[in-house]
């Protein structure tokens, strides 16, 4: 078993306390918040570096040479240096900032499948590789991308468990495919791939990679330095960070490849009346006002993760999971998704006969939050031979005692809905 992150551990600050969101009552009864993979919450230390910001150093960045325009462009410049170092980006990565996973993987899209200066990356006949455990964000616009520029489509199908396979993907490859996406972990079912495998085979056939890290830069130790990955994109507002917040990591030659998403404002180099010229790297790709307050907040949500530790919050989630899966597994009439996947913090469960909202809407009323539906993640689910579920998800503030409180909460669903 992992080291426990315990509400009162001795010799350091109370961890609940930090998050004053939680320190609440729903329907009467305190909250047990289970929906972090959604979102989750946001503590004092980063609420206090958004703050502080905006009181202090409110200012548009670059060019300003009053002094609050060169403090804020300095926060700016910081915070992209503590997320690179977060997510061990070394000197061939470049970190841009966006509203969040979606925008991130979109602006990667957009970027291979668009012509500017030189001719798109995607062709028509070439072949784009999606795990089939995606995120829609992950999956949409790549089918949107093959319908724009003639490309092929091909979707690496988990098994019976949800899992992929290395074969499979090997079956999949040839010398036309140019992109390979998988998300780091599955949002639906908790599944965690072994993406560091699936990114070398692809890299190794010739193909750029992409990494949705969403549910895992909040827990996992991601190193992309030490990956075989293009692109990677993750969200701020699953690793406690602001929301609308995001970052899509990359290596240079591979991000100078993408045409920009934004055109406008601060990514220029030069403008005539009939022709533009672009900024270098990583403001080419960020047109316009950037967030930077929402930059502060996440890269003072990253260093908060650090300080508290993502190998001790990686096994106080997997152990969360493990036990909250052997409890829902024991009760009657419940199926848990990939069951025996490791290092997660998702555990979504059908139960029979039993639709997931009521399921939900019982568990609101006894203060607990967890999801239900699809997940984003609908011919995943429809592929395991499953409709809507019910979807637990836990980060470092929850503890042992709130996952009982869920066992019982479900226990009691059960016996007022079958």
């Amino acid at each position: 078993m992992g080291e426990r992150l315990a509400p009162h551990r001795p010799g350091r600050d109370d961890l609940r306390a930090l998050f004053p969101v939680l320190a609440q009552e729903v329907n009467g009864l305190p909250l047990v918040y289970l929906d972090n993979a959604a979102t989750t919450q946001t503590p004092l230390p980063v609420l206090d570096a958004v703050r502080q910001f905006e009181q202090h150093d409110r200012a548009n960045i670059h060019r300003g040479v009053h002094t609050l325009s060169q403090r804020a462009t300095e926060a700016y410049d910081e915070a992209r240096r503590t997320l690179a170092r977060f997510i061990g980006a070394g000197a061939a990565h470049e970190l841009v900032f966006t509203s969040g996973t979606t925008e991130a993987l979109n602006l990667v899209v957009h970027g291979l499948s668009t012509a500017g200066a030189a001719p798109a990356v995607l062709q028509p006949g070439d072949e784009i590789i999606v795990s089939g455990l995606e995120h829609h964000a992950n999956l949409v616009p790549w089918q949107q991308a093959a319908r724009r520029c003639g490309a092929v489509l091909r979707i690496l199908r988990p098994d019976a468990q949800g899992r992929l396979r290395a074969q499979d993907l090997a079956a999949l490859l040839t010398p036309r495919t140019r992109v390979f996406a998988v998300t780091a972990c599955a949002n639906a079912t908790g599944e965690r791939p072994p993406f560091e495998a699936l990114l070398a085979q692809a890299a190794d056939a010739g193909a750029l990679t992409v990494l949705d890290a969403a549910q895992a830069v909040a827990h996992s130790v991601i190193d992309l330095s030490s990956l075989a990955c293009d692109f990677m994109a993750f969200s701020g507002h699953k690793m406690h960070g602001p929301m609308g917040t995001g970052v899509l990591a990359g290596r240079r030659v591979a991000l100078e490849r993408l045409e920009p998403l934004r055109y406008g404002g601060d990514m220029v180099a030069w403008v005539t009346e009939t022709e533009a010229s672009f900024a270098d790297l990583p403001m080419r790709l960020e047109g316009g006002t950037p967030n930077v307050a929402g930059a502060v907040g996440l890269a003072a949500a990253a260093s908060f993760v650090d300080r508290t530790g993502r190998e001790r919050i990686d096994a106080h989630l997997s152990d969360l999971r493990r036990h909250a899966a052997e409890g829902l597994a024991a009760l009657p009439g419940v199926t848990v998704l990939s069951p025996d996947t490791g290092l997660t913090a998702i555990v979504s469960f059908v139960v029979d006969g039993v639709h997931p909202h009521d399921i939900g809407t019982l568990l609101d009323e006894q203060g607990i939050a967890l999801r239900t539906g699809f997940h984003c993640a609908q011919p995943l689910l429809e592929h395991l031979g499953r409709g809507p579920t019910a979807r637990a998800s836990f980060a470092m503030y929850n503890t042992y005692a709130e996952v009982e409180r869920l066992l019982a909460g479900v226990a009691h669903a059960l016996k007022v809905l079958q």
